[in-house]
């Protein structure tokens, strides 16, 4: 029972759809042919509009595996981690002179002092 309700929902939705979108290229060429008459009318020559583009289907997205999206997380990750290590160090590099003395300074110190 479910199952034929659905199908009848698409398929009233993809008419009234349909209906919508005829609809709404008849309003536009009306819209087209008013401002035209217009315009003539105020002496000046018609416009031509361009064609409006067509309704493409939409591609189909694919459902991806937990796998695939820890993967690509992943990736992501060392991606950012790399970049933000060459941030560091440039950062480090372009530092004020000030803070260069003290680098240098604690250059022989160890971790465990």
């Amino acid at each position: 029972m479910m199952l034929l309700k659905n199908f009848l929902e698409r398929l009233l939705r993809g008419r009234y759809v349909g209906l919508l979108e005829g609809e709404v290229a008849r309003l536009r060429a009306e819209n087209r042919a008013l401002m035209n008459s217009l315009l003539g009318t105020a002496g000046f020559p018609p416009v031509e509009f361009p064609e409006p583009p067509k309704p493409q289907a939409l591609p189909r997205l694919r459902k991806r595996s937990w796998h695939q999206i820890q993967a690509w997380r992943e990736t992501g990750a060392a991606r950012e981690a790399v970049n933000d290590f060459a941030g560091e160090r440039a950062t480090r590099q372009n530092s004020h002179p000030s803070h260069a003395g003290n680098l240098s300074a604690n250059r022989d110190a160890t971790p465990f002092d």
